[in-house]
This record gives C-alpha cells, structure tokens and sequence, in this order.
C-alpha cells in the first residue's frame, strides 16, 4: 500500500508481471514486422516507461518517435486534441506503431488516427499497456494489449495522480 497526496493505492501488477507481459508482446511484435523497421510512436508524458522497456527488448530494426496530445488550456478541456512533435518525424509509407501507457475511452486514438493520415503512413497500429475495454467508445482496433483493466484509477508505471507516481515500477489501484 502506498499514499499519493490524499489517496491510497494497492499493487494492480507488479513489476515482474509488467515485464513478463512486455517480454511476451515484444515476440509477438518481432514477428509481426520481422520484414519492416516500423517506427514506434510513444504518446506523452504517460507512455515513456512502456516504450522504454518495450524497445530495450526488442531486437528488430526499428525507429522511435514521440508527440504529445494536448486538450487542456489551463485547467479546461477545450474539447479538441491537438498534436506536437510531429515536424522531425517522416512517418510517410512508414509501418507506425502507435504506444500508449493506456486507453480507455479512446477519443485521443480516434483523434491521433484522424491526424496521422495527413501524413500517409503505410500502417498505423496500437499498442498500449493498459485497455480499458468498458469504458472504450471508439471502433478503432486495440492491436496489441498487454493487460484489459478494469474502468478504475490507476497509477504509476508512467499513469499520475495529480502529476505524481509515474515514475514507479509496478502499476497501482486506487484502494477505494
């Protein structure tokens, strides 16, 4: 159990169960492209851990890249993602492989696919650590899923509460 501001937590997965999962992924993805350098494209600030651990293991050709979706301004939701970091990526006939800490209702994906046309990619797919499969409201396929979560808060293992716990190793619930 740890507290975070105000909040208590119990270990959801522990680190070994994370890496376990990633390790199993990363077999699964090697074989997938084994005929491609696919360029890995980590969505910030949440997914960093999960792309780090990912491509440490990965030992196919690859790239990487990041962007960071934004929908606030100040502390109020503008309705509308817009996206940063795309002006040093050529993703153009490109296999993308979109990495996400997790999805949950899925309107950033819906948002990011959107975007990522304009920039005529060969594929684009998504993987992601965390899915919430019952609170996801989009169409878009979820291709490659480490662990289907339950619609809870969750944190670390890059996930925040209040803008801290991202940096610890295993991932959290909320202890309600």
């Amino acid at each position: 159990m740890i507290t975070v501001r105000d909040k208590d937590f119990e270990v959801y997965y522990t680190a070994e169960q994370i890496n376990s999962k990633i390790e199993a992924l990363v077999k699964e993805l090697e074989h997938d492209y084994k005929n491609s350098t696919p360029i890995f494209l980590g969505i910030l600030n949440g997914c960093f851990m999960f792309v780090s651990d990912l491509l440490k293991s990965y030992q196919n050709a690859c790239e990487v890249g990041f962007i960071k979706a934004t929908s606030y301004e100040g502390m109020q939701s503008t309705g509308k993602v817009t996206f940063s970091g795309m002006e040093h990526l050529n993703i153009e006939n490109r296999d993308v492989i979109i990495v996400e800490d997790i999805v949950d209702t899925g309107n950033t994906l819906k948002a990011l696919d959107k975007f990522l046309v304009s920039y005529k990619p060969k594929s684009v797919k998504v993987c992601t650590l965390l899915f919430k499969r019952e609170a996801y409201k989009q169409e878009l396929p979820i291709d490659y899923v480490c662990f289907e979560v339950d619609n809870k808060f969750l944190l670390g293992y890059g996930l925040d509460y209040d803008g801290l716990g991202r940096n610890l190793p295993e991932v959290y619930i909320l202890n309600e």
